[in-house]
C-alpha cells in the first residue's frame, strides 16, 4: 500500500515534471537527437536554467526543495551550490532558510585566491549541496569532494531533475551520498504521456534510451 506521504511525492514530482514540459526547460525529440557534452546523443535534454524566468515554477522549487531537505537531511549549517545550475537555486534555498550560503567550481580557478569553494564555511559544519540535474553523477559529486576535502560534513544532496541513469545511481552509492530529487526521468515521461506529447514510437524510444543509453546513442549518431 501505497502512503500517504510517497502518493503526495509523487504527485508533487508529476507537478515539477508538468512544470518543466510545459515551460520547455524539457525537450523530447526522437528524430533531432539532442548532443550533449560528453558527445553522447538523446532525445531528450534538460535545461533547468530556463525555470529562473518563470517566477511561479522558481518559487515550486524552492519549497520543494526546503520540503525534500527537511523531510530527508534535517538541521544543516549552509547550502551549498553546484556551478554553475546549482547556484542560483542553491542561494533561494538558503535564503529561505535563512542559512549561509556557498558554491563549489567544478575545479580551483588558476587565478587569484585559486578558490574552488566560493564564500566562507568553516571546515566540521554540516551542508546540504543543491543541484539542478543529475545525468552520470560525476560533476555533481566533484562538489561533494570538494567540501569534504575543506573538512565539512555533506549531508545530502538534492536536485531538481535526475536522468535516473544506472551510472550514477552506482557513483552516488560508491560515494555514500543520498540523493533527493524533485522528479525523475519516469515521472517525465508519464506526465508527457498525460499530456499526449508522445506518440507510442516515441514512447518506446524515450525507454530505449533510458535502458541503454550507449546503444541508443550509438544506432542514432548520424541523426543531426
Amino acid at each position: 500500500m501505497v502512503s500517504l506521504a510517497n502518493a503526495a511525492r509523487h504527485e508533487a514530482s508529476l507537478e515539477m515534471a508538468k512544470f518543466l514540459l510545459q515551460i520547455r526547460a524539457v525537450k523530447l525529440n526522437n528524430k533531432e537527437p539532442f548532443t550533449w557534452a560528453s558527445g553522447r546523443k538523446s532525445p531528450i535534454y534538460c535545461d533547468n536554467r530556463v525555470t529562473l524566468s518563470y517566477p511561479h515554477v522558481r518559487n515550486f522549487i524552492r519549497q520543494e526543495f526546503v520540503n525534500l531537505i527537511e523531510e530527508h537531511i534535517g538541521p544543516v549549517d549552509a547550502v551549498a551550490g553546484v556551478a554553475t545550475g546549482g547556484i542560483p537555486q542553491g542561494a533561494l534555498v538558503a535564503q529561505e532558510l535563512g542559512l549561509p550560503f556557498v558554491y563549489v567550481r567544478s575545479e580551483a580557478k588558476n587565478h587569484g585566491m585559486g578558490n574552488q569553494i566560493e564564500g566562507v564555511i568553516e571546515s566540521g559544519k554540516t551542508v546540504v549541496v543543491v543541484e539542478d540535474l543529475v545525468s552520470t553523477g560525476k560533476s555533481s559529486l566533484l562538489a561533494v569532494d570538494a567540501l569534504r576535502a575543506h573538512g565539512c560534513v555533506v549531508k545530502g544532496m538534492v536536485a531538481v531533475f535526475t536522468y535516473g541513469l544506472d551510472v550514477a545511481a552506482k557513483n552516488f552509492e560508491q560515494a555514500k551520498m543520498p540523493l533527493y530529487t524533485l522528479t525523475n526521468y519516469d515521472d517525465l515521461i508519464e506526465c508527457a504521456v498525460n499530456l499526449d506529447m508522445l506518440n507510442r514510437s516515441e514512447l518506446d524510444s524515450l525507454r530505449e534510451w533510458r535502458q541503454n543509453p550507449e546503444k541508443w546513442s550509438e544506432d542514432h549518431m548520424g541523426a543531426c
